[in-house]
């Protein structure tokens, strides 16, 4: 393969990743080009020593997926790096996805759930002293209060286990990309 289809490859899959640092990916990639043929080697040994650029493109959009999710820890990083990992984990793909979807499938639902039953407590709350609650007033306060008490303890549980899941993928990512790293990179 030439430097530019080499290039090309590359650049089509870092396709929506910001064009700032799609431009320093590739300059650093035209770099090794350069430094190799100031060498005395052909494009062709560069391109297979550098490996696939398809594959070099997904671990690439892993990591900054990872590093985006380690600075900022946000909802929209935490799913820019489970997709990141999706796309390096193309081989597992088989195995992951049957265990991830339903993971996120029920967590999602939980959410949700957590939701109604926060809705449903301050309709408790606002609703039970004057719709006649059993055991009065108090009651319908206090168990509106309790129920709404009970959905943010559970918003926040379903919150640290959610942090912990995309951790969990991303720690999978870095072992994963540690152990196929050797032969991506062979010099054979």
């Amino acid at each position: 393969m030439k430097r530019n289809e080499f290039i090309k490859r590359l650049k089509a899959g870092l396709k929506g990743m910001p064009q700032d640092t799609v431009d320093e990916i590739v300059a650093d990639y035209e770099e090794h080009f350069e430094a190799a043929l100031a060498e005395g080697r052909s494009e062709e040994e560069v391109a297979a020593a550098l490996g696939n650029p398809g594959r070099l493109a997904r671990e690439l959009r892993f990591e900054a997926g990872f590093r985006n999710w380690k600075s900022e820890g946000t909802p929209s990083s935490a799913w820019s790096a489970i997709l990141a990992f999706m796309g390096l984990a193309t081989i597992d793909i088989l195995i992951l996805l049957p265990i991830v979807l339903p993971l996120l499938g029920v967590m999602f639902g939980l959410f949700v759930a957590t939701i109604a039953v926060f809705v449903a407590g301050g309709f408790v709350l606002i609703a039970g002293p004057f719709s006649g609650f059993p055991g009065g007033i108090a009651v319908a306060i206090l168990g509106g209060l309790g129920l709404m008490s009970a959905a943010v303890a559970a918003a926040a549980l379903l919150t640290l286990v959610s942090i912990w899941i995309v951790n969990a993928l991303m720690w999978f990512g870095r072992l994963h990309y540690r152990v196929i790293e050797p032969a991506i990179h062979s010099e054979n």
